[in-house]
């Protein structure tokens, strides 16, 4: 019971969801047994996933939705999501002056999580839109082979997080009062 409200849960947090998709060319009197092949797709729903996969079949395979069929699309759930674990992403994007290779790294409990960051991230520095991103290559990283300082500043096992904003609370509620004649210091140096 719990694995499923789990997945449910997974469903309903992520705007980018990990698809397995499966298809090949239609069979022909020449080809009765076409080669089948099988991608991993990030996408909304299936739908956007199966049409992802006709995308990039169509650059690497001469097979295009016309002359090929769908034969299984799976959507792909993270075994441990509540442990936390870093991910590296290489990706491919479509900029305004040409096309560039990219190495990424991100600290989160799941790969879609680690997407939908990279996503956010890509939108954010370096103007690039969805459908400009290409997902190479993801991978669970270990700690020692992390290279990015923004994910090896969480490695530390003594990390502390100090509290910053300390705000006085007071001790009765008939001591609280809407209004102070001098604004309270929170800041905690």
């Amino acid at each position: 019971k719990n694995t499923s409200k789990m997945v449910q849960t997974q469903e309903g947090i992520f705007k980018f969801h990990q698809y397995q998709v499966v298809g090949r060319h239609m069979p022909t009197e020449q080809e009765p047994n076409p080669t089948v092949y099988r991608m991993k797709v990030w996408a909304p729903d299936a739908i956007r996933a199966k049409s992802k996969f006709w995308y990039f079949l169509r650059k690497l395979r001469r097979v295009k939705k016309a002359n090929g069929q769908i034969v299984s699309v799976n959507e792909i759930f993270e075994k441990r999501p509540t442990t936390v674990k870093n991910f590296g992403i290489w990706v491919r994007y479509q900029s305004r002056t040409g096309y560039h290779n990219m190495y990424k790294e991100y600290r989160d409990t799941t790969l879609n999580g680690a997407v939908s960051q990279l996503y956010q991230e890509m939108s954010a520095r370096h103007r690039v839109r969805y459908p400009c991103i290409q997902i190479i290559k993801t991978a669970t990283v270990a700690p020692k082979d992390c290279k990015r300082a923004n994910t090896q500043q969480f490695h530390d096992s003594k990390i502390k997080f100090p509290k910053t904003f300390n705000l006085i609370r007071p001790s009765a509620p008939e001591r609280k009062s809407i209004y102070k004649a001098k604004r309270p210091t929170v800041c905690m140096i």
